[in-house]
């Protein structure tokens, strides 16, 4: 069944019809204008907005925690002995041997596993998977060129930053880094510093690993080569002071005050001993201290680097580095601050005699000293702007040098693998490779490491990794590339070949100057007239002054290439 509503409505309620028709427009009011409004008034200024159909969003930075990983040891004791049986007790394991080895199935159960092992082990020579089978195949030469990357960072973790004046591998595979951490401005003290070092383990570069707690900043330490948990390092105050990792942070031994150096002692190393607990320091007061480190009250022997054999401490040359080579135990090298550097000899009878002889070629303090590791009698010593490397048979001149650098050298070390290679820091924050086989004029490498001068470097001898110190307290660890760590064919025999020809060379040069001045020497000697007494006998004067005018150009011209060569 359909549903309809139904609406009705009268006409007449609807209202009156609506007509429409056209006329024309008709003004209904007219409103004349008001100017004394316009005060008023505003005028709003017109402006522009844009829109965006999309949801407002905000930006945030979160950042997770650190992971700090930490490394655990686990103690594996004997087990799968019966609960009866007492593994640390011999008789009772033994009479339990003895008791299943009477057993019958033990002997079934051992020919059985025995075929068994027998079979794995005959698999080992039935192929060798490491054989070479391209032995006599020469290594393709590498052509890329040398370089360096940054592999990690240590930061000194005090406010106040700190310069890193000494670095040291640990002996035992160079896992461990000892820096040192001093003020080397003068006079200079920000605030209150730290006078703490620090020991970084190669794999945590977030905090350190040890802090060593000196007496006061240190300015050298080093690794001891027979027992790597023993250090040994130098101070601001002058004293020596002994750790032993496994007897807490603080010295075990000090010296004192009144037997130390009267100056900061500025370089420590470690002597050849049966024991290796022989030592000796160097300081700019002028002495050279021999220290036994079980007993460092006092020292057991002393050198005053006095060159007039007085023992004056007031005239003695301030000592600034140390060589010391384990092969020559009674040999060492001192770098001092006028820039010569003293060979001296242990054993020598006297203090005068063990002041053997002196190189002189630096015109300000040495730096650093360091005996080349293939050939010993050859040295390397930076100084001033320039680089050194000399022959203990020639003491008038380097044999080899680089030019005048830009900025100061402050440290240099030998390459442990590559003979002719060797590394400079200097205080533009750049780290020098030189190869002097392949060039002498430039490095081979320069890299940037850091904004701040550098004022350290040391090589590890196992992967060839160096570190570097800067003076803002950071040790950048660089990674060589190939090139620069292994050894090149034939290089040793070259580098050995190019050392004799060089040492040959400047004896030559040495000897014509030696004939030079004791020629002069004997002119000045002879009175003037016993000399034109016997040129008037043997000569005319003609040829007496032909032949003096020769001598003179022809002294006067190896002078000249004397010059040339030491200028090249």
């Amino acid at each position: 069944m359909e549903i309809v509503h139904v609406y009705t409505r009268l006409r007449g309620e609807l209202g009156r019809q609506c007509v429409l028709s056209d006329r024309r427009a008709e003004p209904l009011i007219d409103v004349p204008p008001q100017p004394d409004l316009s005060t008023h008034f505003i005028r709003r200024p017109s402006r522009e907005q844009g829109l965006q159909a999309a949801r407002d969003t905000t930006e945030h930075q979160v950042n997770t925690e650190r992971f700090e990983s930490d490394s655990k040891g686990m103690d594996h004791s004997e087990g799968g002995w019966p609960k009866d049986i007492n593994p640390q007790e011999a008789e009772q394991t033994i009479r339990y041997r003895k008791k299943v080895e009477k057993d019958e199935g033990y002997v079934t159960s051992i020919l059985q596993l025995g075929s068994v092992m027998e079979h794995c082990i005959r698999q080992n020579h039935a192929l060798d998977i490491y054989e070479e089978y391209f032995d006599e195949e020469e290594e393709e030469e590498d052509q890329e060129p040398p370089s360096a990357k940054t592999i990690n960072v240590f930061r000194d973790p005090t406010d106040v930053r700190r310069s890193i004046s000494a670095l040291s591998f640990h002996p035992d595979g160079g896992r461990k880094l000892v820096a040192a951490y001093s003020f080397l401005g003068f006079q200079r003290r920000l605030g209150d510093p730290s006078l703490d070092s620090y020991i970084w383990d190669m794999e945590k570069p977030n905090c350190p690993d040890v802090t060593l707690k000196p007496p006061s900043p240190l300015l050298c330490i080093h690794y001891n080569p027979k027992d790597p948990h023993t250090l040994l390092g130098g101070t601001a105050s002058g004293q020596i002071a002994y750790w032993d990792t496994r007897r807490g942070s603080r010295p075990v031994e000090l010296s004192s005050l009144d037997q130390s150096h009267r100056d900061p002692a500025h370089n420590v190393l470690w002597t050849q001993s049966k024991g290796g607990t022989d030592a000796f320091s160097a300081s700019t007061d002028g002495q050279v201290l021999w220290w036994d480190i079980r007993r460092l009250s006092c020292p057991v022997d002393r050198l005053v680097l006095d060159m007039s054999r007085e023992e004056n401490l007031d005239r003695a040359l301030g000592a600034v580095s140390l060589e010391f080579e384990s092969t020559m135990p009674t040999k060492f090298l001192v770098g001092t601050e006028q820039g010569v550097v003293v060979s001296c000899n242990r054993k020598a009878k006297s203090n005068a005699e063990k002041m053997v002889c002196t190189y002189e070629g630096h015109h300000g303090p040495v730096q650093a000293v360091t005996r080349n590791p293939f050939f010993t009698k050859n040295f390397l010593t930076v100084g001033d702007w320039s680089a050194r490397i000399w022959s203990e048979d020639v003491r008038e001149s380097s044999i080899i040098w680089t030019r005048n650098q830009s900025s100061y050298l402050m440290d240099a070390c030998w390459s442990p693998v590559r003979p002719s290679v060797f590394f400079c820091v200097k205080t533009d924050g750049v780290l020098d490779v030189w190869d002097v086989l392949f060039k002498h004029n430039e490095p081979t490498l320069s890299v940037k490491v850091s904004d701040w001068p550098l004022y350290s470097v040391c090589v590890q001898e196992a992967s060839g990794v160096i570190a570097v110190g800067s003076q803002h307290g950071d040790v950048s660890l660089m990674e060589l590339s190939d090139k620069l760590k292994n050894q090149q064919k034939n290089e040793k025999t070259l580098l050995s070949a190019m050392f004799e020809r060089e040492t040959k060379r400047e004896r030559l040069l040495e000897a014509r100057l030696k004939e030079v001045r004791l020629k002069e020497r004997s002119r000045s000697q002879q009175s003037p007239e016993e000399e034109l007494r016997g040129e008037r006998g043997e000569e005319e004067p003609l040829e007496l002054l032909d032949r003096a005018e020769r001598d003179f150009n022809h002294e006067a011209l190896l002078l000249i290439q004397h010059y040339i060569l030491k200028c090249t």
